[in-house]
C-alpha cells in the first residue's frame, strides 16, 4: 500500500506545480500604452502578458472620429465615424506586442480651419476579453 501511496502522492504534487507554468493570466501593461495622434490617423500599441502557451492573439481597435470646427461644435452625422482595425499578433515567452491604425477620411475633407477629434478609444483583445479605454 506504500509503495502505491507515495508514487501517486509524488505524480500529485508534481501535477500541482507545473500546472500554473502552462495557465495563463492575461492583463494589458498598462505602463506600455501609447496612443498617438498625427492628423486624421490615431495609433496605438501596447503589450499584453500572462499569456501562457497561446500563440497569438487577436486584438481589435476602435475609435470615434469627428470634424469639428474651432467652435468644437459637435458635428453633423456626416462629419462622424466609428472605425475600426483588427489584427493577429504572435506570443512570444507570454508576451505580445501590438500596434494599430485607423485613419478617418471625411467628404469632404476636414480641412483647417476645422480639425479631426478622436473620442471613444477602445482596445479589445477578443482572444481573452481584455478591454483598455482611452
Amino acid at each position: 500500500m506504500r509503495r502505491l501511496f507515495v508514487p501517486t502522492l509524488a505524480a500529485a504534487a508534481l501535477m500541482a506545480v507545473a500546472s500554473p507554468a502552462f495557465a495563463g493570466s492575461p492583463h494589458f501593461i498598462q505602463s506600455a500604452f501609447t496612443v498617438d495622434v498625427s492628423g486624421n490617423t490615431v495609433t496605438v500599441s501596447g503589450k499584453e502578458a500572462g499569456l501562457g502557451d497561446e500563440t497569438q492573439i487577436h486584438v481589435v481597435l476602435s475609435a470615434t472620429a469627428q470634424c469639428v470646427n474651432p467652435g468644437n461644435n459637435k458635428p453633423q452625422a456626416s462629419n462622424k465615424q466609428s472605425l475600426n482595425a483588427a489584427g493577429d499578433f504572435p506570443v512570444q515567452n507570454g508576451k505580445a506586442d501590438f500596434t494599430l491604425s485607423v485613419t478617418a477620411s471625411f467628404q469632404p475633407n476636414c480641412s483647417p480651419p476645422m480639425s479631426v477629434v478622436f473620442s471613444d478609444i477602445v482596445v479589445t483583445d477578443t482572444t481573452n476579453g481584455l478591454v483598455k479605454r482611452f
